[in-house]
């Protein structure tokens, strides 16, 4: 079946839900309902030829009657909330089926149409058309309520795809938010590099490849070995290394058994990133970011502190935690996991920046 054919099925050619239920399963069902009343009230009559006779033709007054509600009363009235209108309808609806099945039966059957009633049935008394009504009521009810059902789980499905598609489409989005300062700052440094006749220039290079085809090419699924991510970070601060030499000091430690383990791809990448925003960035001193992974159980704790440089006026003082990359990181551990499958802390203490983050990673 071809995708267009699929998606034929759901929507119109105007786009709109299609509400339809194939038709075999139309066909199985009123099968089923009239099986079962034609035995139901051939064991009630001792009488089954009767019976099935009656069902041949109440059924077709039930069928009629149900689809002239589900599919024109209730989208032409009901979906436009139009609630008294439609219950004239339908009443209306039924006391015409009523007497259609009243004049079958007295005609092609018998001249007693309510042989169930209390007493012989000759004439349209208020006693038969009331509980004829009674019962094209229900039968209508429940065929509504089996469409509706069917409708919003149809629905509810629908919903649900969408969400996840627009879940993938925001995560891809989120995870293509790197900073492209640091790619401009990484090719003016290959740049200067050049000029110099530096012996780091290829190695440079190398580095800041692997990278971007890190980032292109490795980061398409909702969760990526922890191993490659904390290779592609150290490619990161390799580059960062050449950027600012002598003046930054990296302290990684790495605990735990690592294998396995899987984490959203980039998503740690922010939080280095930031340390470079709130240290080296601002500093003409040494700068010193140290950056831990810890494995117990099925969390890693991930800690990521770097020093800041003195405060030197009111604007420094007042700044919050965290920026764009931040709320992006708590936007995918939003979309990403439940409540508790991870924490996230940024403080500020003294002189100190610093990320707690524990996930889960199994």
């Amino acid at each position: 079946m071809t995708h267009r054919k699929q998606m034929g099925r759901l929507f119109d050619f105007d786009g709109r839900i299609n509400y339809r239920i194939a038709t075999k399963h139309h066909v199985i069902f009123w099968l089923i309902y009239f099986s079962f009343n034609t035995l139901r009230w051939g064991s009630y009559y001792h009488d089954y030829w009767y019976s099935l006779k009656a069902n041949a033709i109440g059924f077709p007054i039930h069928m009629a009657l149900c689809y002239f509600n589900i599919y024109y009363l209730m989208p032409k009235l009901i979906y436009r909330k139009k609630f008294v209108l439609y219950s004239f309808g339908i009443l209306l609806a039924i006391f015409v089926m009523v007497l259609v099945k009243f004049f079958l039966t007295y005609f092609l059957i018998s001249t007693n149409v309510w042989p169930e009633g209390p007493e012989e049935t000759t004439t349209l008394s208020f006693n038969y058309v009331t509980q004829m009504m009674l019962g094209e009521l229900y039968v209508v009810s429940f065929v509504t309520a089996i469409k509706i059902t069917a409708d919003w789980l149809r629905e509810h499905k629908r919903a649900a795809d969408l969400e996840k598609v627009q879940l993938e489409t925001e995560l891809r989005l989120l995870r293509t938010q790197v900073s492209p300062h640091f790619f401009f700052n990484t090719l003016n440094n290959i740049y200067s590099l050049a000029i110099e006749q530096s012996g780091k220039t290829p190695e440079t290079i190398l580095k800041l490849s692997e990278l971007m085809r890190y980032l292109l090419y490795e980061t398409k699924q909702r969760r990526q070995s922890l191993i490659k991510e904390i290779l592609c970070l150290q490619n990161y601060l390799d580059l960062e290394r050449m950027r600012y030499g002598d003046s930054l000091k990296i302290i990684m430690n790495l605990s735990g058994d690592l294998e396995g383990k899987k984490i959203p791809p980039m998503l740690l990448l922010s939080f280095i990133e930031n340390c470079f925003k709130h240290g080296a960035n601002k500093s003409i001193d040494q700068i010193v970011i140290e950056i831990d992974f810890r494995i117990e159980g099925d969390f890693l704790y991930f800690r990521a502190a770097n020093t800041l440089p003195p405060d030197t006026g009111e604007e420094t003082s007042s700044r919050k935690p965290g920026g764009i990359g931040i709320k992006n990181v708590r936007k995918r551990l939003e979309l990403g996991y439940q409540r508790n499958e991870y924490e996230l802390d940024i403080r500020k203490e003294k002189n100190w920046y610093i990320v707690l983050l524990k996930i889960k990673v199994s």
